[in-house]
């Protein structure tokens, strides 16, 4: 396994930056991401200063933060898991060509960070590929629903845009994308890559033997098609207390959920429909497809 840092190593980094640059330790995001897959992105995105805890299995996390748009990040370096005064200054952009190659500290400036995550990326970000991305304004409203938490595991059936949002907020749990297709599933690696979401698994169906490496979802989001109810019996095999929310463009597999829900010993909790307008160039008002969104728990 490749060194890391020790947790007193971590505070006498902390206690080094903190000093040299006149910082309030309690405002510094601390992240170790030595031998583990975690994102990066949201950290850097809502905290003016990163404490970035490194080493070879993420070697091209400078360039993975450039990609997102972050190039002109002021950074600070330090080599090696004890403290010294050789430290380099450079911006993210000199920086996506140097590969982490041991105990890495970055002390990440970011002026401009938001306070919180803003959710609904527009399209347009997105790798294309064969799929149809859902609109970001009703994405957002998916997002709400799903109640996504730092450290959480969810399931997320053909929803590639969704998965992405997801691992964002998620930056210390684990995603799992499921792909039966493989043009999407080459896309969902694709937005993946481009995104710096290390903490995706992606797979290609939801029975035991495809999930049974990977942790236990909480709960399950799927774009229903004819294999719904199958997918939500493999599920609940997996996770008996496993909460779903079904999205659907389709009466007449709305008009079933119900039976199916009861059938398999889940409760329906709500069922909402999103409908989003808007202008054009032409100040013409343009209507979105209004999908619904089918909400269950174990009864």
């Amino acid at each position: 396994m490749a060194q890391g840092f020790t947790n007193k190593q971590m505070m006498d980094w902390l206690a080094f930056f903190s000093d040299r640059e006149g910082l309030v330790i309690e405002n510094v995001r601390l992240m170790n991401i030595c031998d583990k897959m975690k994102n990066v992105l949201p950290s850097v995105e809502t905290n003016r200063h990163v404490l970035l805890f490194v080493n070879e299995t993420q070697k091209n996390v400078c360039y993975d933060i450039w990609e997102s748009g972050h190039g002109n990040l002021r950074v600070l370096i330090g080599k090696g898991p004890d403290v010294n005064d050789e430290i380099e200054e450079k911006i993210i952009m000199e920086m996506i060509d140097d590969e982490i190659k041991g105990p890495t500290v970055l002390l990440i400036e970011n002026e401009s960070a938001h306070e919180s995550y803003k959710i609904g990326i527009k399209n347009e970000n997105f790798s294309r590929g064969p799929i149809h991305y859902v609109g970001h304004e009703i994405r957002a409203v998916i997002m709400s629903m799903l109640e996504v938490n730092t450290d959480d595991v969810i399931c997320i059936v053909t929803g590639e845009s969704i998965v992405i949002e997801s691992a964002m907020m998620a930056y210390n749990g684990t995603i799992i994308a499921v792909e039966t297709d493989p043009g999407s599933k080459a896309s969902m690696a694709e937005n993946v890559d481009k995104f710096g979401v290390h903490n995706v698994a992606i797979v290609d169906n939801v029975d035991i033997n495809s999930m049974k490496n990977l942790p236990i979802p909480r709960l399950a989001f799927i774009v229903a098609t004819d294999a719904l109810e199958q997918q939500v019996k493999d599920l609940r095999k997996i996770n008996p207390k496993m909460q779903f929310i079904v999205y659907t463009l389709e009466l007449d597999i709305l008009s079933g959920i119900k039976e199916m829900f009861k059938r398999n010993g889940i409760k329906l909790d709500e069922v909402i429909q999103i409908t989003v307008a808007k202008t054009n160039k032409s100040s013409m008002f343009v209507t979105q497809p209004s999908p619904w969104m089918i909400s269950g728990t174990p009864e």
